[in-house]
């Protein structure tokens, strides 16, 4: 019979059995009674663990004048969760489950994660301990409460402010270019203020956003450096005739969210004579005016039906909109440029709209002799191709084999037989080449089927239309021409469905 030795364990000595612990606490404002809650806390931690005998205090974490819905801004819970993961504390205290988070979601995840490093939490106001795994119940009520009790203290601030602006004594919060804020009031700062005054002068005379901002960062060099957006929100903005617009931003009532711009959501409120001006509000009511009529045009040129469409078939380039003595042309962006870089020339506009009228009312009387035919070839095509491409056949194949695979996945999961760790690892792995089957799939079968539906779409749209065009139709061009290639006085149009078709201007 053998010998069996029993080794008996190693008795801790008391230095090595005690928890180590460390203490958490935040308070999330800078006023006096709060900043004495916060001092509360850290002398009641620090004395709590001075006659523990199982107990040994390794460190106190504290956040001051902190929000509790935004971890990140919290440095010092970050500390305590990385200490946690280095293994040097073995329990948390804190005063509270507000305390620790307001936003449910972050609560739990680190109470879990704290949990999987071994790592146990006390949270002394709802008497929680987290070493009692049927907590965690408990805790998603009281996270839940928690981050409610935050939604509404947010909710009554914003209640606050919104009355203040509402009643004229909301107070400045931030400075822009020419101010300063001193005990919550604007006051000029001279030097940025004549530079204010420039940009609006510099405007106002005809050099356009851009040429402002050239004008201003060349004779300010070395002092100023303006954007063009910068300079943009200056002319807009009316601070600089002594009125304030608030609310020009909000957050929404979502723990966590980040400010939007208010595009009338919410109420705004304009003060009159909140503070001295630095331009009168003659000149600030011209940059509207110039601002508003440049916007249009602008927008103009972005809408017009030619822009983008039209290409160079020396260059490359496209062709941009110009004006001469009343009357628009189009010439290509490398030419406009330089001559000497490409030889294309000019064209009217007139002339493009009417071969474009011209070419549409080729098609329309005769589109069952010109597109039928074309109809019938690319259905054949299309019958030969899926019939024969074995490719495409497999290739579906093996999409319904991997979408079998993605379901057998889950069920293991649910059955435990899966951890979710490697779930994900497996989820992933077969989506990806999901992804890149139906891929492959479009590119081998989209390109004839794709030029088929154009063309079944153009025939339904002839059949249902009942004239000629006798005035250029701007969306009619817009659906069907993807672009023209200007060869000298020749314009080819590239029609939806691969067609091209030319015409003499």
């Amino acid at each position: 019979m053998p010998t069996v030795t029993v080794i008996q364990p190693k008795v801790a000595d008391d230095a090595q059995r005690l928890l180590r612990v460390a203490a958490y606490c935040r308070v999330s404002s800078n006023s006096a009674d709060q900043l004495n809650s916060y001092n509360s806390q850290l002398t009641y931690y620090t004395h709590k663990f001075e006659d523990s005998e199982t107990e040994t205090l390794i460190d106190i974490y504290a956040d001051e004048s902190i929000t509790g819905t935004c971890v990140e801004k919290r440095t010092e819970f970050l500390r305590l969760i990385d200490d946690c993961r280095k293994g040097k504390i073995d329990r948390v205290y804190t005063k509270s489950i507000s305390r620790f988070a307001r936003n449910t979601r972050d609560c739990l995840k680190n109470i879990r994660e704290l949990k999987s490093l071994g790592v146990t939490i006390m949270f002394e106001k709802e008497k929680i301990d987290t070493a009692n795994i049927n907590d965690e119940l408990m805790i998603t009520i009281m996270g839940g409460l928690a981050q409610e009790e935050s939604t509404s203290i947010s909710q009554n601030l914003k209640w606050s402010i919104r009355r203040k602006m509402k009643n004229g004594t909301y107070s400045q919060v931030h400075a822009p270019y020419g101010y300063r804020l001193k005990d919550k009031r604007l006051f000029i700062e001279e030097i940025e203020a004549d530079v204010v005054k420039d940009i609006f002068d510099t405007y106002i005379n005809g050099k356009g956003i851009q040429g402002t901002v050239d004008y201003i960062n060349r004779k300010y060099a070395g002092k100023v450096k303006l954007s063009y957006s910068t300079i943009s929100y200056i002319l807009r903005n009316e601070r600089y005739i002594g009125d304030s617009l608030f609310q020009k931003t909000f957050a929404p009532d979502i723990v966590g969210a980040k400010r939007c711009l208010n595009k009338c959501e919410k109420d705004m409120y304009y003060v009159e004579n909140t503070h001295e001006s630095i331009i009168s509000r003659e000149v600030f009511d011209i940059a509207q005016i110039l601002l508003k009529k440049r916007f249009v045009k602008k927008n103009e040129r972005i809408d017009h039906p030619f822009l983008k469409r039209i290409k160079c078939s020396v260059c490359g380039n496209h062709f941009h909109r110009k004006i001469c003595r009343d009357k628009y042309y189009w010439v290509c962006n490398k030419h406009d440029y330089s001559a000497s870089l490409c030889s294309s020339k000019k064209i009217t506009e007139e002339s493009i709209i009417n071969a474009f009228i011209k070419l549409f009312n080729i098609i329309y009387s005769n589109y069952k002799e010109f597109l039928l035919p074309v109809q019938k070839s690319l259905q054949e095509l299309a019958i030969k191709q899926v019939a024969a491409s074995s490719d495409i056949i497999e290739t579906r194949r093996t999409l319904l084999q991997l979408k079998e695979q993605l379901k057998v996945t889950a069920t293991l999961r649910t059955k435990g037989f899966l951890n979710e760790a490697k779930y994900k690892e497996q989820s992933v792995e077969i989506n990806t080449k999901i992804t890149k089957l139906n891929k492959d799939l479009r590119l081998l079968s989209q390109s004839d089927d794709t030029a088929l539906k154009d063309i079944e779409m153009l025939i339904g749209y002839f059949e249902k239309r009942e004239h000629i065009m006798i005035e250029f139709e701007p969306e009619t061009f817009e659906f069907l021409i993807d672009k023209i290639v200007v060869k000298d006085n020749i314009l080819g149009f590239h029609i939806m469905g691969g067609l091209i078709l030319t015409e003499e201007v």
